[in-house]
């Protein structure tokens, strides 16, 4: 054998892969250690056809007469029962590089092919969390759903939420992208593994089953009679189902099979956790409305010939409760007196609003002692000190009822600013009321007030957010008591509406962008036109 070529047997006999390299004329003149191992039959020197490779050689001979162009770069075949693949490239001096790849490897470009697909799913589903996840709307989540599912998993896709009462609502997504939303009274029993979806536990691929089954309400427009691979999957939530993922594919497609099913439940898990996010915050925030509605101070009328107005600032404006509030507590006949409270409660935003709020039920349920305003402050402050609250509030009550032209007024402090009244003629006067705060001592005193207002004249209740509400040139001088009697002083004669608006006006002015404690003001005001009172 000529030097060049046991040199070059040599240097082939190194490489950790079975090749066979083969001249132009059929015969081998290298082998590698893995290909001798693999086809024992072919030897260094001898013709490629004796070494029992008959698919082998004839692509050999196909390949060199075409110089390699329009003939097979790969073919595959059996030695000794074992499937092979070989793929050629071109070698040294003319030469053909066959190279053996065993099972595991024949089927090499199918694996790239499929690592491919899974690198392009494992993105899918990123994208498709950050798609989901991008608005809290369930409406606007189950739409993005299903445009998804029927984009990157099948032909048309549909989501059925769970059941309410009889009803259930079904959302469709069809090939085209249309999204259509029906509500039916149907029993997901008939379908099998929807129920089994709906309940949270794991369903039965329909591809298993006859997809003819699937009934037309659970269909996509178009999609009737054309159903050819079917998989129902649940949408887990936060321990409950957010319903269930119906994937279909039309006739002549190819079916579901374990590895999509797989890839379903993964979209599923994530579309779920989005769903039931949504329907999450829908609930919390429907549930916040109505507590708002609750702890909100109320309209103000007038009532019983007696002008009210209110006007309430949060502390932080993105806020909407407080510690500050007040009430109206209507008198059933208008010979008897509207009560009237407005309270201050130590702290401020949510924790703040949760107290007033009881302060405000246990004062609803005191209004039929209203006639005593020492028995009924000493009630509510009993109340306070043996609940688990350790916070305190300053409140001042106003039992008004309109006599003869004038509005009569009782008015009691409990460690709140006392009230300030406008006389016609712009004298401002301050009730000479006093009392401790509610809900810090076991036992608490107070006076009460007594005046009456005639038309046109004001009594002002409000917090000491206006007083204390720091502002000016340099954001650090308050409001002050000062300020409010002279705005105050200018307001004789008008409309409760009308005080209350100046007032909020000034102290908003005031304040301008600086922080602020919650700021509340109610006036109370002896109408300057006769009313008929129709109760």
């Amino acid at each position: 054998m000529p030097e060049s070529v046991v040199s070059g047997v040599d240097r082939w006999s190194a490489i950790p892969h079975p090749a066979v390299v083969v001249d132009r004329a059929g015969t081998v003149v290298a082998l590698t250690g893995d290909a001798a191992a693999l086809v024992p039959d072919a030897a260094v020197g001898e013709p490629l056809h004796r070494a029992a490779l008959p698919w082998l050689s004839a692509a050999h001979d196909a390949t060199a007469a075409s110089d390699g162009v329009s003939a097979p770069a790969s073919v595959s075949g059996r030695v000794g029962g074992r499937e092979l693949h070989a793929v050629a490239s071109p070698g040294a001096d003319g030469t053909i590089v066959w190279w053996l790849l065993g099972e595991t490897a024949r089927s090499l470009h199918e694996s790239r092919s499929e690592l491919e697909q899974e690198r392009d799913r494992t993105a899918f589903l990123s994208q498709a969390s950050e798609q989901l996840l991008a608005s809290l709307n369930v409406d606007r989540c189950l739409e993005t759903t299903v445009r998804l599912a029927a984009r990157h998993l099948a032909d048309a896709a549909v989501v059925v939420t769970p059941p309410a009462g009889r009803a259930l609502s079904v959302v469709s997504c069809d090939e085209h992208g249309a999204v259509r939303v029906t509500v039916v009274e149907e029993d997901p029993d008939a379908v099998a593994g929807l129920s089994e979806a709906l309940r949270g536990f794991p369903p039965i691929p329909s591809q298993w089953l006859d997809a003819a089954a699937v009934p037309a309400w659970l269909l996509p427009p178009g999609f009737a009679n054309r159903t050819g691979s079917v998989i129902v999957t649940p949408l887990p939530g936060h321990g409950v189902s957010a319903g269930a993922l119906v994937l279909l594919r039309r006739c002549g497609e190819r079916i579901f099979d374990e590895r999509d099913e797989v890839f379903a439940q993964l979209f599923a898990g994530r579309a779920g956790i989005a769903l039931s996010a949504a329907r999450l915050y829908a609930e919390q925030t429907s549930i916040t409305a109505i507590l708002m509605r609750e702890l909100l101070p109320p309209q103000l009328h007038r009532v019983h010939g007696i002008e009210l107005a209110g006007a309430y600032r949060a502390s932080e404006n993105h806020e909407i409760i407080g510690g500050d509030f007040y009430d109206v507590h209507r008198a059933a006949t208008p010979d008897e007196e509207t009560l009237v409270v407005l309270g201050d409660v130590c702290g401020k935003g949510l924790e703040a609003a949760v107290l007033t709020g009881k302060i405000r039920n246990t004062v609803h349920a005191l209004v039929p002692m209203a006639d005593d305003h020492q028995r009924m402050l000493a009630l509510l402050n009993d109340a306070l000190v043996s609940s688990r609250h350790n916070r305190f509030a300053t409140l001042v009550l106003a039992s008004a009822v309109h006599r003869d032209g004038r509005v009569l007024l009782r008015l009691t402090s409990a460690g709140h600013p006392p009230p300030l009244i406008v006389r016609a003629d712009g004298t401002v006067e301050t009730a000479e009321t006093r009392g401790q705060l509610v809900g810090a001592l076991p036992d608490i005193t107070a006076t009460t007030f007594r005046t009456s207002l005639a038309p046109g004249e004001t009594c002002l209740l409000y917090t000491d957010g206006v007083t204390e509400a720091r502002g000016g040139p340099l954001g650090r001088r308050m409001f002050g008591e000062e300020r409010l009697i002279a705005a105050l002083a200018q307001c004789a004669d008008m409309p409760a509406e009308a005080v209350v608006e100046r007032v909020h006006m000034l102290t908003t002015q005031w304040v301008g962008r600086n922080q602020h404690d919650d700021i509340a003001v109610v006036a109370i005001t002896a109408p300057r036109t006769p009313t008929v009172v129709i109760d």
